[in-house]
């Protein structure tokens, strides 16, 4: 009973932490003069990733490697579909240029390597497909030069409120409070969702490949859907882009690099449609940008990504 009373305290929790977050970050820009999707695609991405970390490492560690690799690939669909769909609903999304030809590329080319190393058995000729220690190694390899990246372009001069809304600057010890408040409270919230939902799943007997693909994969995105919802009502179009960006980055590179360095994680072959959907769905994104007004996720866009998200789900379900 317990677990489904923290299920719904969870969601109130998630939905606070991720205001806290939008505004530490927000002002922490500011105060530092460093871009606001800088800050998205780093502090903000790494924080609501923080579930998928957690949860993967635990997966891992306990060889429960369907899980691991379902929840990552399943949580970069629905960031996509479902978040960057919600968040272009709340306010069409104006994406910059950069992110357009730099970190949209990046998160594609990080689903493509997943797609490759999973597929021993079909490029190399191997009895079975696992993304192996070395695998993991080379994923944390790419982390690197992202953060490398990263780095060198927060040093360009960007005016942190290009965004939208003015951004309240306030103390550096408050936004550093709210952003650590923020991610706690995520992972937190995150954590009684995702717990909640996996018991009520447990009740009906599907596949831990499901349960990973559906309920895990959105339950820990729940803290990117909190987050860019709240930015994007609040017209901080870069933190609800970036954040996402960054998170499918992290998802793939960090997470799931870290994962396999840990234990090597063998692939049910049954995910390889997931992960050209997960392909798909970035080239998608990355297509979206060049229909109608260019380099903006409109709101028309974003209801048939989020009806697109749906009938992916219902297909899952019916595949079992």
């Amino acid at each position: 009973m317990l677990t489904y009373i923290l299920f719904v305290v969870g969601f109130i929790l998630l939905i606070k932490s991720a205001g806290w977050l939008v505004s530490g970050a927000s002002s922490l820009a500011k105060r530092l003069g460093v871009s606001v999707l800088v800050i998205g695609l780093t502090i903000v991405a790494f924080g609501t990733s923080t579930p998928e970390l957690v949860v993967n490492l635990l997966a891992s560690w306990q060889g429960n490697t369907d899980l691991a690799i379902a929840n990552v690939i399943g949580s970069n669909i629905a960031n996509i579909l479902l978040i960057l769909g919600i968040s272009a609903c709340i306010y069409p999304l104006a994406v910059q240029r950069g992110t357009v030809w730099k970190e949209i590329p990046f998160a594609l080319l990080a689903v493509v390597l997943v797609l490759i190393l999973a597929n021993d058995v079909i490029l190399d000729g191997a009895a079975t497909s696992a993304i192996s220690m070395i695998d993991g190694l080379v994923l944390l390899s790419f982390f690197a030069i992202f953060m490398y990246y990263i780095f060198g372009i927060s040093k360009q001069s960007v005016n942190p409120e290009e965004s939208g809304e003015e951004i309240k600057q306030m103390s550096m010890f408050a936004s550093v409070a709210l952003i650590i408040g923020g991610i706690a409270g995520l992972v937190i919230g995150g954590k009684w969702i995702v717990d909640g939902a996996i018991a009520l799943a447990e009740g009906f007997g599907v596949s831990e490949a499901l349960i990973g693909l559906t309920i895990v994969a959105v339950g820990t995105s729940l803290p990117e859907l909190a987050t860019s919802a709240v930015a994007a009502y609040r017209k901080n179009v870069d933190i609800a882009v970036g954040n996402i960006v960054g998170s499918n980055i992290f998802n793939v590179f960090w997470i799931l690099g870290l994962s396999a360095t840990i234990s090597p994680l063998p692939v049910n072959e049954a995910l390889n449609f997931d992960m050209w959907v997960a392909v798909g769905v970035t080239l998608l994104l990355f297509s979206a940008l060049f229909l109608g007004k260019r380099n903006i996720l409109e709101r028309w866009q974003g209801a048939a990504m989020v009806l697109l998200y749906v009938a992916y789900i219902v297909f899952l379900v019916i595949r079992g």
